[in-house]
């Protein structure tokens, strides 16, 4: 019942529906196209496209002549003729800016019904663009219907564009799993087998997610090329030409450097040419929303975390980091250095561990920095985890490091953690006294 060839129905015969329909029939699966609107059905049942997209009526037409490929708009027929079940319908904007899943929970019911009537294993799998928690919902309704061990659920995202819907279907990125079901896993991984790309399985929430940071993360690619193209035009400089080289760096312009949630950015150079960059916009009277708000989004960062500290209602701090980043001595424009100056301004007992900066204090690499700019933080700085764990009501982690797994395991009991770096403590037993530096 598993194998290829599968049965699968496709439920909204829209640009995602219609696209994954005929690539499914053209890659060897038994197809069922399933619409409220009995022209869209008839259409796809004739081979025809009921939206404009290259190459789409072509993959039709063979389906439907090779028998592969037919259409209803009946979910009843649909479900008892298939195996797994697409959900593909819209889910469009409401007033509040949620996104409106009733088409999914209703095509849920439907096929729920038709599941327990057909009284065999169903798989159903989302597709539709969805908030977190909706596929989970959706299994709760499904699971009304039906045992439990019967009905299979996942949340399955698409990455097509209008226009190379077809080329984005056969090259993804990587094909997403959502689901904690070992059945509906297998059953994804044997449609997806001839797609050349690497599978993800994760929870569904987290599926749900990526569809929608994902889609962000273009819009604000778009707006960031645009605003550089904005300046361009005020300041003479070709922002094509500058984006095309921006984009050659695959090191760390077009990479995952820096896309990972942590604590505020700082140090020598992102603070001062972001301000550098719209202190020319602004100077030229151009308005740049997105890289003006730059700083202001990390100055809340900061904000947060001190938020997070007051929180705890300790008043003894041990703080690990200082610089800006781990493994230098960096103290510039360091969001750990605002952090303690604000936690001290409080009227909070500090103590502060970071090897780097107080290698450099002995040293002098960075030594007159530390002296002229933040002699009153120097002080505070100690040379053993011990001393700090010793100190410490709660322990505040600012830099990401493998470093201070050891210190988080040394911690006296019931001391809080408060990580704005983004570090995995559960990894990592210590195994004695820890001297970090001398």
């Amino acid at each position: 019942m598993w194998g290829l060839p599968m049965r699968v129905s496709v439920f909204g015969l829209g640009y995602v529906g219609a696209v994954g329909a005929a690539c499914l029939a053209r890659d060897g699966i038994s197809v069922v196209g399933v619409d409220v609107n009995p022209d869209k059905a008839a259409m796809v049942s004739s081979g025809q496209a009921p939206v404009v997209e290259p190459g789409l009526a072509e993959l039709l037409q063979s389906g439907v002549r090779s028998g592969r490929l037919q259409a209803t708009t009946s979910a009843a027929e649909a479900v008892m003729a298939t195996d797994v079940s697409f959900v593909t319908v819209g889910t469009p904007s409401q007033s509040d800016g949620a996104l409106d899943a009733s088409i999914v929970t209703r095509v849920c019911d439907e096929i729920g019904a038709a599941i327990a009537s057909k009284g065999q294993p169903h798989v159903v799998v989302i597709r539709s663009t969805v908030l977190p928690g909706t596929t989970a919902r959706c299994a709760e309704i499904l699971q009304k219907y039906a045992e439990a061990d019967s009905i299979s659920v996942a949340f399955n995202p698409e990455f097509t564009r209008e226009g190379t819907a077809v080329r984005d279907y056969d090259t993804p990125a990587y094909t997403i799993i959502g689901t904690i079901d070992a059945r509906a896993e297998r059953v994804l991984r044997e449609i997806y087998a001839t797609v050349a790309a690497p599978i993800i399985v994760t929870e569904p929430a987290a599926a749900e997610m990526i569809k929608l940071i994902s889609n962000a993360w273009h819009a604000t690619k778009t707006v960031f090329a645009n605003e550089i193209g904005r300046l361009g035009k005020s300041l003479g400089f070709d922002a094509w030409k500058v984006m095309n080289i921006l984009t050659q760096d695959h090191k760390l312009n077009v990479s995952s450097a820096y896309m990972r949630p942590g604590f505020a950015f700082g140090g020598s150079c992102l603070p001062k040419d972001v301000r550098a960059l719209t202190y020319l916009a602004r100077i030229q009277n151009i308005d740049l929303p997105l890289l003006s708000s730059l700083l202001s989004s990390n100055q809340a960062q900061i904000d947060s975390a001190l938020h997070r500290v007051l929180a705890t209602h300790k008043r003894r701090i041990g703080m690990v980091g200082l610089a800006f980043k781990a493994a230098t001595d960096d103290l510039r424009e360091s969001p750990a250095v605002e952090l303690a100056e604000r936690l001290i301004g409080k009227g909070y007992d500090l103590r502060i561990l970071d090897p780097a900066v107080g290698q450099a204090k002995l040293v002098g690499a960075n030594r007159d920095y530390i002296d002229s700019k933040i002699p009153h933080l120097s002080r505070l700085l100690v040379t053993s985890a011990s001393e700090l764990l010793e100190h410490a009501e709660v322990i505040v982690v600012t830099q990401h490091s493998s470093t201070f797994r050891d210190i988080i395991g040394w911690r006296r009991p019931g001391i809080p953690i408060i990580d704005l770096a983004g570090n995995d403590f559960e990894v990592g037993v210590p195994v004695g006294e820890l001297v970090l530096f001398d």
